[in-house]
């Protein structure tokens, strides 16, 4: 199985969070699919926890396609072509999930080893890199490439498109087992 051996939080003991976020203005966030944000807590053990060794990992299970390394962009934005899988490979992060004028947003302290599912339409963005040098593996389902969206006025096809998305067959990073199976 997937996760066997030291570099990854066995399964049992990793620590979920999961979050619906109700739409704002413009951003759908979880209101289209009903699929969480998850986020799975020191999913990547500390010797895990660098951008090659975590490529090696997603690489391995074959779920997502590791993109780009890089911090979060500072302004919201969210996806509609496809569901992201991010995954800290350095620093510790506040970030911003649903909009900053959301009341019901969800602000968390993500740090090294740490994933985030981020549904398609849930907006985010960085608040603080409280450490200097956050930065992240991006990644995307197999076969997906990403877009842009930033909750404006003539976004509404690409919106609705996200009705259509398929979620995780199988977890990015624990495979045939997993939190994105619990949902």
């Amino acid at each position: 199985m997937a996760g066997s051996g030291n570099s990854l939080t066995p399964l049992k003991d990793l620590r979920v969070s999961s979050h619906q976020i109700p739409a704002f203005d413009l951003i759908p966030n979880t209101s289209i699919q009903q699929k969480p944000l998850l986020i799975y807590h020191t999913a990547f053990l500390a010797s895990a926890a660098n951008a090659s060794a975590i490529e090696a990992h997603l690489n391995s299970v074959g779920v997502v396609t590791p993109q780009w390394r890089y911090t979060m962009y500072s302004t919201t934005h969210f996806h509609s072509s496809s569901h992201e899988v991010l995954c800290v490979a350095a620093g510790k992060a506040k970030l911003c999930f649903g909009a900053e004028d959301n009341p019901k947003r969800v602000e968390p302290v993500v740090e090294k080893g740490d994933v985030i599912i981020v549904p398609a339409g849930v907006g985010h963005r960085l608040l603080q890199d409280q450490e200097g040098g956050f930065s992240m593996v991006g990644s995307y389902p197999r076969g997906k490439n990403w877009d842009m969206c930033y909750g404006k006025k003539g976004e509404e096809e690409k919106v609705k498109s996200i009705e259509d998305l398929g979620w995780f067959e199988r977890d990015p990073i624990y495979g045939d087992r997993g939190p994105v199976h619990d949902i």
